[in-house]
C-alpha cells in the first residue's frame, strides 16, 4: 500500500477514535457508563499512536518540510482534524500514490530506518505493530492524561 492510501486510512480511523470517544465522554459525564470512554479512549489511544508514527513515517519518505510534518502530527490533537489534514496534504501533492524511498537511495539519516521498513512491508508491519504496542505500554504506565 502506497502512502496515499495509507495515511488517508489511517487519517480517517483516528478522526472515528476520536468520535467514539466523544460519545464515551458524553455517556460518562452524563452519568450513563464510564465504560465507552475505557473502551474508547484505549482504543483511541492505540490508533493515535499509529496515526503519529505513519505521519511520521509518510512524511519523512515524501520529504515534507518540518512545518508540514509538525502540522501533520499536530492535526492528531484536536478532533477530526487528522481527516482535514489529509486531504490538505493530498490538495498540494504531498502525498504521492508510491513511496520515494523503494525507487531512490536514502540520502538522509531518518530516512534509512523508514527506506528498510517500507522495503521490507511483512517485517515492517510487524515493527510498526510492535512500536505500537510498546508505545501503548508506556502510555499506560504513564497513566491517562492529567493523571
Amino acid at each position: 500500500m502506497g502512502p496515499r492510501p495509507l495515511f488517508a486510512k489511517v487519517a480517517l480511523a483516528e478522526a472515528i477514535t476520536w468520535g467514539l470517544l466523544l460519545i464515551g465522554m458524553v455517556l460518562k459525564y452524563s452519568g450513563v457508563t464510564e465504560l465507552g470512554v475505557r473502551v474508547f479512549g484505549m482504543l483511541h489511544g492505540i490508533v493515535f499512536i499509529a496515526y503519529v508514527l505513519t505521519c511520521l513515517a509518510t512524511g519523512i519518505d515524501q520529504r515534507w518540510r518540518r512545518g508540514v510534518l509538525l502540522a501533520g502530527v499536530a492535526a492528531s490533537i484536536p478532533p477530526f482534524c487528522t481527516v482535514w489534514f489529509d486531504r490538505w496534504a493530498e490538495r498540494r501533492d504531498l502525498l504521492m500514490p508510491g513511496w520515494r524511498l523503494l525507487d531512490e537511495e536514502p540520502a538522509r539519516v531518518a530516512e534509512r530506518p523508514v527506506a528498510w521498513l517500507i522495503d521490507r512491508p511483512l517485517r515492517g508491519l510487524v515493527v510498526a505493530l510492535l512500536a505500537v504496542g510498546a508505545l501503548t505500554a508506556l502510555a499506560l504506565v504513564a497513566g491517562p492524561p492529567g493523571s
